[in-house]
């Protein structure tokens, strides 16, 4: 089928013409049509545009000398800006927004070739570690349980566009990643999700949750797709002043690099209590085929890793509090009709707009930036944050690049959502801390559960030595073999 193909596989084939990009386009088209409805990764399906531009990339293969990524059907996180097709953030504030513009990670991704499926589903606002707060909907992820019909959560942020991977309802998908909501719903969904350095990817046209944190990615079913879709995406960009001018390498050529000699460094940190025996298994698993690669395993020590979580849910609220105050009904935003002062009217249009979530986050930001407030937790925050830095600058004196487990349990059952919503916050317990010191890292699935469930381990890498994590990663992929997929048949609708 088209759709079981790598993005790496259909670009060969689309050049030795044994199939078209419309041909290709269709089959997926068709997935989404027949899927949709019941995993719900999509809230904005654009088949029609995406069918026309099949019949432009066929023209543009036949004259040949066409981009890496011509022909090729993704999809899109909806928080990036597609000129003239809606983008909601996955919010009712702005669910009829319509962009005048193309994000620089979109219009870097077209300038390659690549055709847009559609906008997959989030966590609203990027502000969720299992899809379960977009005012269109929950997604599903696409695995199951053995014996089991529970409908499991995709991970989040970056839920629909990892659900719409692993489903084949795409080939590869971008996402963000905050605080861990590229990687962890790679590993929840079975499929390869790469959190670039911060600046390795423009954040102009992407809707803002954590300006200091956000940093766009590709999810894709391979560590050589990732690669492709990265060296796409990436690039220095004048429009946002955090961009970095570092060259933009051939992440590719990455794939299969030997790895003899090189440290793999093994963090104490995250031998977290309570986790779960077969994640302990799992990570001895991958420092065994990393030994047998030729790596050398060295023990390191990130001692602020505790204080990672803890000080992200200061920094990223404060960020998201200020970020998310344009939404007003006077500036941008759906307006709430009835308001008797403006205060009422700023009142009701967040109130009606924001989800609950959102709004606890914006609580806590606005709390923590407060005058009193500030100097006893925004501004330590950010000291702290200086120290978890600190720790991978030192580790990374003594390694090439760091192995972890990705997420502490695989994906849970909608109705075992925890109450608290702390509990839901520890599922971003190990993608955290690169997140706040910038570094780069990706997950990779490497075995199913005692329930049939993927679980991934997470490689980090130094600053902007994203080809060290996928020659490890593709090492990694290849020892593991890790090939299942999800039975598409099983379970029940959401």
């Amino acid at each position: 089928m088209l759709t079981g193909l790598t993005i790496a596989q259909a670009a060969e084939g689309l050049r030795k013409k044994e199939f078209s990009a419309v041909e290709l386009t269709k089959a997926h088209t068709d997935a989404v049509e027949a899927l949709n409805g019941r995993v719900n990764a999509y809230i904005t399906v654009t088949s029609d545009q995406a069918l026309e531009a099949a019949k432009k990339a066929d023209s543009t293969l036949a004259n040949g000398d066409a981009p890496a990524l011509t022909g090729i059907p993704l999809g899109i996180k909806d928080l990036f800006c597609t000129n003239g097709v809606r983008t909601t953030a996955a919010s009712k504030i702005i669910g009829n927004f319509v962009p005048p513009y193309e994000s620089t990670v979109t219009a870097k991704l077209l300038e390659n070739g690549a055709i847009f499926l559609g906008k997959t589903n989030l966590d609203e606002f990027a502000m969720g570690s299992g899809n379960l707060t977009s005012a269109f909907g929950s997604v599903e992820n696409p695995w199951h349980r053995k014996d089991d019909a529970s409908v499991l959560v995709p991970g989040g942020s970056s839920g629909g566009s990892a659900a719409a991977v692993a489903a084949h309802m795409a080939m590869g998908a971008t996402g963000t990643d905050t605080g861990g909501s590229i990687r962890q719903p790679a590993a929840y969904c079975g499929i390869v999700g790469l959190k670039p350095t911060y600046g390795r990817c423009s954040r102009w046209g992407t809707i803002a949750f954590a300006s200091s944190l956000d940093q766009a990615g590709p999810m894709t079913r391979s560590v050589e797709d990732a690669a492709l879709m990265l060296a796409a995406m990436a690039g220095h960009d004048p429009k946002d002043s955090t961009c970095s001018t570092e060259a933009v390498p051939d992440y590719r050529a990455a794939c299969g690099r030997s790895l003899k000699g090189l440290r793999v460094g093994i963090p104490a940190e995250y031998r977290a209590p309570g986790m779960s025996e077969e994640i302990l298994a799992v990570w001895q698993k991958g420092i065994d085929m990393l030994r047998e690669a030729g790596c050398e395993i060295v023990d390191v020590s990130l001692p602020h890793t505790k204080y990672g979580l803890a000080t992200y849910y200061i920094i990223a609220p404060a960020e998201c509090s200020s970020n998310l105050a344009r939404y007003d009904g006077v500036r941008f935003g759906e307006r709430a009709e009835g308001a008797t002062s403006l205060d009422d009217l700023y009142e009701k249009t967040r109130h009606n707009g924001f989800g609950e979530e959102v709004r606890r986050r914006i609580l806590m930001g606005t709390y923590v930036l407060s005058a009193g407030y500030y100097d006893a937790y925004y501004l330590k925050a950010q000291k702290v944050r200086t120290l978890i830095q600190r720790d991978f600058t030192q580790a990374f004196e003594k390694v090439d690049v760091l192995l972890t487990p990705t997420a502490p349990s695989a994906a849970f059952a909608r109705d075992e959502k925890p109450e608290d919503p702390v509990q839901m916050y520890l599922n971003d317990i190990f993608t955290v801390p690169a997140s706040m010191a910038g570094q780069p890292a990706m997950s990779v699935p490497v075995a199913l559960d005692g329930k049939g469930l993927p679980l991934g381990l997470q490689l980090i890498g130094k600053h902007f030595d994203e080809e060290t994590i996928i020659a490890v990663g593709s090492a990694l992929e290849k020892a593991a073999g890790f090939t299942a997929r999800p039975d598409l048949r099983a379970g029940v609708s959401a």
